[in-house]
């Protein structure tokens, strides 16, 4: 039985939680590119809500195609386990994959959306090398005001 409800308090039947606006993904998304351009790196880029659901997504001209995907499973995996993707043991991160049939990925370039330590989803960039991907990502939180990771 849970302690509240032995002291006569409802048991909590709800949580709350945060989320981007349409407008906010399509900000990041924004932001994001703008950094590639001034990379000289086109990326894919896709912002996922704390579910792992696509709030916005973008494939800039010259991107690579089959980078869509692998930016969705960054950002997924990123909102999934609140943290920077690419830092899981090879087993693990083999085994997530084919678990997930592709959905979780340990590529870098996936970071979770934080708004004062609450996770409000995930971006995930691909087309780059992992450090470009990082770098886009963090651009596109600074310009949502996300937290710095």
């Amino acid at each position: 039985m849970d302690s509240n409800a032995a002291k006569g308090s409802p048991i909590a039947m709800f949580r709350e939680t945060i989320t981007l606006t349409h407008d906010g993904a399509l900000k990041a998304v924004a932001a994001g590119a703008a950094r590639a351009v001034t990379m000289g790196v086109p990326q894919c880029l896709v912002v996922v809500d704390a579910s792992g659901e696509v709030l916005a997504s973008l494939r800039m001209d010259g991107a690579r195609f089959l980078s869509m995907r692998t930016a969705q499973a960054k950002a997924r995996t990123a909102a999934s386990i609140n943290a920077a993707t690419g830092g899981m043991a090879f087993e693990a991160a083999l085994s997530a994959g084919i678990a997930s049939q592709g959905g979780v990925t340990n590529l870098p370039g996936g970071l979770p959306i934080r708004f004062g330590g609450r996770l409000a989803g995930g971006i995930g960039v691909g087309s780059g090398t992992g450090e470009q991907d990082f770098d886009v990502a963090h651009a596109a939180l600074a310009a949502v005001g996300a937290d710095v990771i």
